[in-house]
């Protein structure tokens, strides 16, 4: 199957659409040539509103993290847009519902695979941290965040960018002192070649 029969399916995935409050509408940014990738959790209510991945407050802050415009974000020949569910899975008691356990098995394998130039993947929240870095899984986000050299240059694991991690980055000053200034020396390495 090529890129674009793949893209075509996962755009009209509906696998667990009898779960999902708002119905299936898989969001994802996605093109072979990329070479960064953001491996989020899944759709808030506003990315599945308008099928643009990000295009909310978290994604603000995160372009800001990255030293991106919002055009050089949306570029999918360089940033490619793949959470571990593809579709808003529903509020819960605290926030959203996490993704949908069929949706990563189904796709994952198979869309990594088509992106081989990826240098940079950016991890974003427990699910993605799971299936990148699995001997991380029980590993703190603080201290998991803080080891990031460990993992560099290739893989980097974020807080996620929501307005809620306020608390966090005002007790972490080192994450903006430390950790961006390097991360936006990167993506602009990767980006310009």
């Amino acid at each position: 199957m090529n890129c674009h029969q793949l893209i075509e399916q996962v755009s009209k995935c509906v696998i667990c659409e009898p779960h999902l409050p708002l119905g299936a509408r898989p969001v994802i940014q996605f093109n072979p040539n990329a070479r960064i990738l953001i491996a989020g959790q899944a759709p808030g209510i506003k990315v599945h509103e308008t099928g643009v991945p990000f295009n909310d407050a978290s994604g603000n802050r995160l372009r800001e993290w990255l030293g991106l415009t919002r055009d050089e974000f949306y570029d999918a020949n360089n940033i490619a847009i793949l959470p571990m569910g593809f579709c808003y899975p529903g509020r819960g008691k605290s926030g959203d519902l996490p993704p949908r356990k069929e949706c990563a098995p189904t796709w994952r394998e198979q869309l990594l695979a088509a992106i081989p130039n990826i240098e940079l993947t950016i991890v974003l929240g427990k699910y993605a941290q799971a299936y990148h870095l699995p001997d991380t899984k029980k590993m703190p986000l603080t201290e998991l965040v803080k080891s990031w050299r460990e993992y560099w240059p290739n893989y980097l694991v974020l807080p996620h960018p929501s307005p809620r991690n306020n608390i966090w980055l005002k007790k972490n000053p080192w994450f903006e002192q430390d950790l961006l200034p390097e991360l936006g020396e990167r993506i602009a390495t990767i980006l310009n070649k």
